[in-house]
């Protein structure tokens, strides 16, 4: 049974760092990508970042520069460091994982999903 469970969300200024953190089981995590989306207070769930099973990455444009994902198949972790945050970061994110070599940017590829960790930005 896969299992994923995210961590390290928090309330921050603007301005402020987290270091998101998605701890995987139950699945062989070398072979699997994977992504982080979000959803902010009455909007649809969006595409962040994703990884792939050999570190290949790719970034939405609203937080390139600011964000960076990285994995550590040691510890069936992928990372999400969320640098300069502004208020509009608000929002629930969520990890995703997806058996495959490439790496994803669309949500319904993902058939697996964690419960979500909340990050607020305040100004």
């Amino acid at each position: 049974q896969v299992r994923l469970v995210e961590s390290g969300g928090g309330s921050v200024q603007a301005g402020g760092s987290l270091r998101l953190s998605c701890a995987a089981s139950g699945l062989i995590f070398s072979r699997y990508a994977m992504g982080w989306f979000r959803q902010g207070p009455g909007k649809e769930r969006e595409f962040v970042a994703a990884i792939s099973w050999s570190g290949g990455s790719t970034y939405a444009d609203s937080i390139k520069g600011r964000f960076t994902i990285s994995r550590d198949s040691a510890k069936n972790t992928v990372y999400l460091q969320v640098n300069s945050l502004k208020p509009e970061d608000t929002a629930v994110y969520y990890c995703a994982a997806k058996y495959g070599s490439s790496v994803y940017r669309s949500g319904d590829e993902y058939p697996y999903w964690g419960q979500g960790t909340q990050v607020t930005v305040s100004s």
